[in-house]
């Protein structure tokens, strides 16, 4: 029961981690709409990336973001625990269930909108997804293939407590976790939010910002589009597979 616990709060202290990171770095402004990113709609990988998830653009942000957490659910691996198909699966598990609760979660703490804005025609970025009742087909797959993946560790482990604790895990998270963050975390983080912005210090830092030449920051030589093979490089040749996948 203890371990239970434990893995509930580390699980929920990381979704909520994550999601303020992002509420407040946006704002008001989702999908990293206003960040300094890349934005991609065409190109192979964004046109997969959108097909999987109801038409999003694929973003810079986004692209680091999602790989972040992939990395810690297998820094244990890291650490030294043994990698094995069953630890890999469960991982990978966990991986699926915080994406998209985390995801839910920056909009109740998003003072911008909370859970009563949590609605198709409130978010453009979610309005090409198919929606069940006032849930996302996003979330439902995600949190589908995290069940998937705890009965297949369950399965090749041959420990059924495996797929169970997992089932609870969830179940404690959704059913629990989610009412407490509507109705109090939620309220306190907003209050927190706009107290904290009642004043604004970067009169008094000394910011200055230093760029060899303001024209042309580093790396930025690509041209806008390569259109013969004349010049190719292995820079080209670089810059050439962006243009094809992104």
């Amino acid at each position: 029961m203890e371990a239970l616990i434990i893995q509930v709060l580390f699980w929920y202290g990381l979704a909520f981690v994550m999601a303020a990171i992002e509420v407040e770095s946006e704002g008001e402004y989702g999908w990293a709409d206003k960040a300094p990113t890349w934005y991609r709609k065409t190109g192979f990988a964004a046109r997969v990336y959108g097909l999987l998830l109801g038409g999003k653009p694929l973003t810079g942000y986004h692209t680091f973001m999602f790989l972040l957490p992939l990395f810690i659910f297998h820094a244990q691996f890291a650490m030294g625990l043994e990698w094995t198909l069953s630890n890999e699966l469960l991982a990978m598990a966990a991986y699926f269930l915080i994406c998209p609760y985390w995801d839910f979660l920056w909009f109740v703490l998003n003072p911008y909108y909370g859970y009563l804005r949590f609605q198709k025609k409130y978010i453009w970025w979610h309005a090409g997804s198919i929606w069940i009742w006032r849930i996302p087909m996003d979330y439902i797959m995600g949190v589908g293939l995290s069940v998937l993946c705890a009965y297949g560790a369950s399965y090749f482990a041959k420990d059924p407590g495996l797929f169970s604790k997992h089932l609870i895990t969830t179940e404690i998270l959704i059913l629990n976790f989610i009412p407490l963050t509507i109705f109090v975390i939620a309220p306190m983080y907003h209050h927190w939010y706009w107290y904290m912005r009642r004043r604004d210090d970067r009169d008094k830092t000394n910011i200055f910002y230093f760029y060899t030449s303001p024209k042309k920051p580093l790396g930025k030589s690509c041209p806008p589009y390569i259109h013969n093979d004349q010049g190719s490089t292995p820079h080209t040749a670089i810059c050439r597979a962006g243009y094809f996948l992104y």
